[in-house]
């Protein structure tokens, strides 16, 4: 619906209320004059003639005379206006009681009607007064004031009521005229004026309404997605609140109209009277009106509510629609971008797990933007009104879909050509080394019989019968199919291995031509001197083949023709072996490497990286296999039957948290992580960038430590199960199983010392001066020094990344029992140590000695860290263990806002720290004097260096550390208790030590700071 048609209905609405009331004849309404009314002086009771004229009565009043012509004349046009226009036009009957009172009254009346009555006069009946005297001077007045009347009516003057019966019948009259018709005059006031309210609400609903459709209609709709759905919820709020006004409003009428209508409820033989009558049906035409401007509303809300939720449908579907073509394009853009083809297997394989890797991650933007398609499509099937806008996107996001499928199809079967053609080529250089090898073995002394070359050809041609297994006919034709989208280097690749393979088969084909030869010719065998011939070394150099000594007999000419065959066929296998010794010079070529470049590479230096790197595959395969034994031997055998009730039901249940995320470490490394590190064989500058590349995926470390002291908790529970002991045994394991779970600890800390090691090895390196370089040589070695930097500071990045590992690693662990710990703890650095202490907090109004008794300390599992000191609650709740402490965190403070100093005599197990403002102290008692000076000892420490690197910058005031006691045996103890990261995080049994502080520090950083500062003295 328009707005013009809600204004149309609802001015329409207004009017008929103005009618219904009628305003537009008497705009006055019953409050408007309540107190007029209140004074009865003139009533409309109800009653009606016999004719159906409405009766208004004027009851005795004693102050007629005084009431100001202005209210008479608006309490006469009120009362002339209440009853129907059919009721009016014929006529209104007034009877005006004076019994009780004068001829001048009655005269007042009178003129006062002739002169101010509204409406169409069709009797007037007084009743004279009681008095003989005043009776006298009424029926003499009358006479002459009759012809002073300006209403031309019948006047008719009675004595008694019983005379007034003979003209109105006494149903129609009140109690007070002899009559039985019910009438409350503050009844009656009460009922207009409550119908007049009734109206004029509903009146200035209707104009609400309106309005608020006129604003709806004006209103011009945002550009942006939540400003629409905040517009839209308030102007469903204010719609609501207007319903809810219509509701009440109704049920406001159905009250008003039940007390109409109560004296016919309460007593069915009771008529209701014609007033009252007058008065239902008012209300009846009211609430048509309430009915139809419901009604108008909701059709033009229904409406424009659905022109808004088509808008925001639209503001939905525009911003998926951006959103998701966004990360389409970026997927097309990333799919661009992957154009190699591997030079490879193992490269390849690479190239499809990526591939793969990008199909998964395409895989919910595409379901996204199909299943916004289908959105869009059942948008326009419903007849939306910006079809013309939606269908276009439709289409388009289509299109992005099958382009990108396409392409990834495309990609995938080209990858999956380039695999099949690189383990052709593999075979082919395969099927080529090992018949180099086959005719670098055939000796040429085993050919002096014709067994031995029926043997050789015998040979020869069961190797070439693999030709077909090796697929070596059809590679070729693969080739040249697929050269056209062969990049260059694996074009070049694949056709030297092809040039190797027609240079194999041709020396076979002269190797089969000479033996041959050798065979057809041999007529008795040849006796050539040879020198050993079982000590011919499988690869024999050109250099150390001497030819034959022969017999200096006289040779036929068969002899000499054999012979001739038997040198060309042992030139033939020289020229073999120097064909193997050039093929490994070229591969040695197309790795990157010179004979030159090798000899310059010192072997010392080489053996050093080569071995790290063999120590950290051999390492990594170890692993890897503890880890799988784990995962076959112990997670595996928990869904055997046979071994069910073997397994606790605390166990059974909690086997996830046992073993944690075990199985994503075995797939990363197995996988993934080995295959990558055995690229670095050949290349070590490879293994930072390996540890750099994977630093994502090495997190899985921070889930599996976090895991672990839930792990170990429920091992303590549950170790002496004999199923532990049954998967040990068959595994033939020494140690328990949780000892083994360690090992992904032990590994991060393996990772680190190798790194430490190359790390070290290097800048030794790099710090040696050759004589070139002094004489000229740094500017030859310039780009060799640039590029060990390089690899120097890559190195350094891997063993950071490594270091911040494992401290969070070592934090998750420590911080697991803490609840409600804010996520921006690791901004205070690494964690150092945490005890358990009695700690008062005092106020710098409470600052006094002597309220140290009063005060109950407080129990608070204390964490220092290297920036920070957190404070935590210590309760003890029920497990399945017993009572175990749980800590919840209260707060934490920075050190670089703290002071510390130790107390008096008799309090050398407490020491204190306050804020530098001095409002808030806290008193810390520690378990021992030995805790109390190891932690007095850190603290002081690391505030004496957080204030001197804070000073040359900003003139900070220096923190003041007061110490009265020696802190000698406390450094001693620090130096005593560092320990390794990670290498007793775990341990089931800790020994009882004089600190029994949990220290975490790591003696890597230790080490480097040596080195470092080694380095800088030197």
């Amino acid at each position: 619906m328009a707005l013009q048609e809600l204004s149309r209905r609802l001015a329409i609405v207004t009017t008929l209320v103005d009618e219904i009331m009628q305003q537009e004849i008497r705009p006055l309404v019953a409050v408007d004059i309540i107190e007029q009314l209140h004074r009865q002086f003139a009533i409309l009771s109800g009653g009606r003639g016999k004719d159906g004229a409405p009766i208004i009565t004027f009851p005795a009043f004693v102050g007629f005379k005084h009431i100001a012509d202005e209210d008479f004349l608006n309490v006469m046009t009120y009362l002339t206006s209440i009853p129907s226009v059919e009721a009016a036009s014929i006529g209104f009957i007034i009877v005006i009681d004076r019994r009780r009172d004068k001829w001048s009254s009655i005269k007042a009346s009178l003129t006062r009607i002739s002169v101010a009555f509204p409406g169409n006069l069709k009797l007037m009946i007084i009743l004279r007064p009681s008095c003989f005297i005043q009776r006298t001077f009424t029926d003499i007045g009358i006479k002459h004031y009759r012809d002073e009347f300006k209403k031309k009516v019948p006047i008719i003057m009675l004595n008694s009521v019983s005379d007034l019966h003979g003209y109105i019948d006494k149903s129609q009259l009140t109690e007070d005229l002899g009559g039985t018709l019910e009438y409350r005059h503050s009844q009656w006031i009460n009922h207009r004026t409550a119908i007049e309210n009734f109206a004029l609400t509903l009146k200035t609903t209707a104009q609400m309404l309106q309005t608020f459709g006129t604003f709806l209609a004006a209103t011009e709709l945002p550009k942006n997605l939540p400003s629409t759905e905040e517009l839209l919820m308030s102007y469903t709020r204010q719609r609501d609140k207007l319903q809810e006004e219509l509701k009440l409003l109704g049920k406001q009428g159905a009250t008003l109209l039940s007390c109409i209508q109560e004296p016919a409820t309460k007593n069915p033989t009771s008529k209701l009277n014609p007033n009252e009558l007058e008065n239902v049906a008012t209300m009846e035409r009211l609430f048509i009106q309430l009915d139809e401007t419901g009604r108008a509303f909701s059709q033009f809300w229904s409406e424009h509510l659905l022109q808004l939720n088509q808008y925001l449908q639209l503001q939905h579907f525009e911003h998926n629609f951006c959103e998701v073509k966004l990360a389409l394009d970026g997927l097309l853009a990333e799919q661009a971008e992957f154009t190699d083809l591997g030079d490879s297997v193992i490269c390849v394989e690479q190239l499809l797990k990526e591939h793969k890797k990008l199909e998964g991650k395409g895989q919910e933007p595409l379901e996204k933007a199909q299943l916004l398609a289908v959105t869009g499509e059942q948008l326009v099937q419903s007849h939306h009104s910006a079809v013309d806008s939606i269908r276009p996107r439709c289409v388009e996001l289509r299109h992005l879909c099958d382009d990108f499928i396409n392409e990834n199809k495309k990609k995938c079967d080209i990858l999956g050509k380039s695999l099949e053609l690189h383990r052709r080529l593999d075979k082919v250089s395969q099927w080529c080394e090992a018949g180099i090898y086959l005719l670098a073995s055939q000796a040429v002394d085993k050919c002096q019989s014709r067994e031995g070359v029926d043997i050789a050809l015998h040979d020869i041609e069961a190797f070439l019968g693999t030709a077909e297994e090796y697929q070596l006919s059809s590679s070729k034709e693969f080739y040249n199919q697929f050269e056209l989208m062969l990049p260059l280097d694996v074009k070049a690749k694949a056709q030297k291995v092809l040039q190797k393979l027609g240079d194999v088969q041709e020396i076979f084909h002269k190797r089969q031509m000479s033996l041959m030869k050798l065979a057809a010719r041999q007529t008795r065998p040849v006796q050539p001197v040879a020198p050993h011939p079982e000590s011919s070394p499988k690869w024999v150099s050109p250099k150390t083949s001497q030819p034959s000594a022969l017999a200096p007999l006289q040779k036929t000419s068969e002899e000499t023709y054999a012979e001739t065959d038997l040198n060309s066929l042992e030139k033939e296998n020289d020229e073999t072996k120097s064909e193997v010794k050039n093929e490994k010079i070229l591969e040695s070529h197309h790795d990157g490497e010179t004979p030159e470049l090798k000899q310059l590479d010192s072997p010392e230096n080489l053996s050093s990286r080569r071995r790290i790197i063999c120590d950290l595959l051999e390492t990594e395969d170890s692993y890897i296999k503890e880890i799988k034994s784990i995962i076959d031997g112990y997670i595996m055998p928990m869904d055997f039957i046979w071994l069910k009730h073997l397994i606790p039901d605390v166990l059974q249940n909690n086997k996830d948290f046992l073993f944690g995320n075990i199985r994503e470490l075995y797939e990363f490394h197995s996988r993934t992580f080995l295959k990558e590190l055995e690229k670095c064989t050949e290349n070590t500058e490879l293994l930072a960038r390996c540890f750099l590349k994977r630093k994502e995926d090495l997190q899985i470390y921070f889930k599996y430590h976090k895991n672990l002291p839930r792990a170990r908790a429920i091992w303590q529970e549950c170790q002496d199960c004999a199923y532990f002991g049954v998967c040990q045994r068959q595994l033939d394991h020494k140690l328990p199983l949780f000892k083994y779970l360690r090992g992904p600890s032990h590994r991060l800390t393996q990772y680190q010392m190798l790194l430490k090691g190359l790390l070290d090895f290097e800048s030794c390196e790099d710090l040696e001066i050759g004589p070139g370089d002094l004489e000229g040589g740094s500017i030859k070695n310039g780009p060799q020094r640039t590029k060990d930097s390089v690899l120097l500071a890559e190195i350094q990045q891997a063993l950071t990344v490594l270091e911040d590992l494992i401290q969070s690693c070592e934090l998750a662990v420590d911080l697991a029992a803490v609840t409600e710990c804010p996520d921006d703890i690791g901004k205070l650095g690494k964690l150092l140590m945490h005890e358990s202490f009695n700690v008062w907090t005092v106020h710098k109004d409470r600052h006094k000695m002597k309220d140290f008794i009063r005060f109950k300390p407080s129990q608070r599992q204390i964490y220092l860290f290297e920036r920070g000191i957190v404070f935590c609650k210590i309760r003890m709740e029920t497990s399945y263990q017993g009572l175990s402490p749980q800590y919840s965190f209260k707060k934490s403070i920075k050190l670089m806002t703290l002071s510390i100093r130790q107390l008096g005599r008799g309090s050398n197990r407490k020491f204190e720290i306050a804020n530098q403002n001095g409002l808030e102290k806290y008193i810390l008692q520690a378990a021992s004097k030995e805790i109390r000076d190891c932690w007095f000892s850190e603290i002081s420490k690391l505030l004496m260096e957080q204030q001197n690197s804070t000073k040359g910058r900003s003139g900070r005031e220096s923190i003041s550390t007061d110490t009265s006691e020696d802190r000698d045996g406390a450094e001693q103890m620090e130096k005593e208790s560092s320990a390794p990261s990670l290498s007793g995080l775990f341990q089931l049994d800790d020994s009882c030590e004089a600190c029994s502080s949990k220290r975490v520090l790591d003696t890597g950083e230790h080490m480097r700071g040596e080195k470092g500062g080694e380095q800088a003295g030197t």
